[in-house]
């Protein structure tokens, strides 16, 4: 498939703004996702880090879904001639807090597109900076970078990365059941409509994955809510995190940290149930 690096570059520099209200509702529904007790959630609560993935939600027209699911190729997103899509990392500055009932701007910027040839072809990637911006502050509360990957279909004869081994010694772990509720619901939190979360035909038939994907942003969102659980007074100034391996819906998985003993940062990372490494994370605390 003939990829054009340049065309695709004519996309650098690009933006898209959207704005949102931070609402009650997405904060309570995934307060119970995760198996919180029900809290009241009220004007002027503070959003834990990564549930501003509740707003700004892609609300496509139905005529412009592709057949993975997803957006058609083109528009604000280079149209990258590869079939699959993935999110392959992201890195986060928390300079300010959510709160429930504020005014939210976000302004999207395509900041790199690059090319690299893998061990089953060509792998595009596509970094796109995210700015959040609260009651019309000047400065961002929120700067994400979000890494996206783009690869060829899945063929029988394709070499996988070998594995890593995930570390044992964490002070915090939890073990997740990734069954198809849970999916189901995250999917619909965040207006998801990518097939290879809840069409289990589609993703052992089209894709080739042994099961349903679990969410790579809910991975990444269980990681900060183990430190949540762990440490609720910690406050997060910045997350990064690295999706590793695919994890699926077929046996439970783990997700683990451990802090830092200048108490400066946490280690955090996932692990699927043969104990290869899945996610690799790291949080860095802020405050007093």
């Amino acid at each position: 498939m003939a990829i054009s690096l340049e065309q695709l570059q004519a996309w650098i520099g690009r933006t898209e703004t959207v704005g949102d209200v931070v609402g009650a509702t997405p904060v309570k529904a995934l307060d119970a996702t995760l198996d919180h007790p029900a809290r009241e959630v009220g004007q002027g609560t503070v959003l834990p880090p990564l549930w501003h993935w509740l707003y700004f939600l892609p609300l496509h027209r139905q005529s412009e879904i592709g057949a993975d699911g997803h957006a058609k190729r083109g528009g604000f997103l280079p149209p990258v001639p590869l079939p699959r899509r993935m999110w392959a990392g992201s890195q986060f500055e928390f300079r300010a807090p959510l709160r429930v009932g504020d005014a939210v701007e976000r302004t999207s910027t395509i900041a790199d597109v690059s090319l690299k040839e893998g061990r089953s072809g060509p792998l595009v990637f596509v970094k796109v900076r995210h700015d959040l911006r609260c009651n019309g502050a000047a400065e961002p509360a929120i700067v994400e970078f979000h890494d996206i990957v783009y690869r060829e279909a899945r063929r029988s004869g394709d070499v996988e990365p070998p594995p890593q081994r995930a570390e044992t010694a964490a002070g915090w772990r939890r073990e997740v059941v990734p069954d198809d509720v849970l999916l189901f619901r995250y999917s619909a939190l965040t207006f998801n409509g990518h097939r290879i979360h809840y069409d289990r035909k589609y993703v052992t038939g089209v894709e080739g994955y042994p099961g349903l994907v679990v969410h790579g942003p809910l991975i990444a969102t269980l990681l900060l809510d183990l430190l949540r659980r762990q440490a609720p007074e910690a406050e997060v100034a910045s997350f990064r995190f690295k999706a590793v391996r695919p994890t699926f819906d077929l046996h439970p998985f783990h997700v683990q940290g451990q802090p830092a003993a200048d108490g400066k940062s946490v280690r955090l990372w996932a692990s699927d149930h043969e104990g290869w490494l899945t996610m690799d994370a790291v949080a860095t605390l802020g405050g007093s």
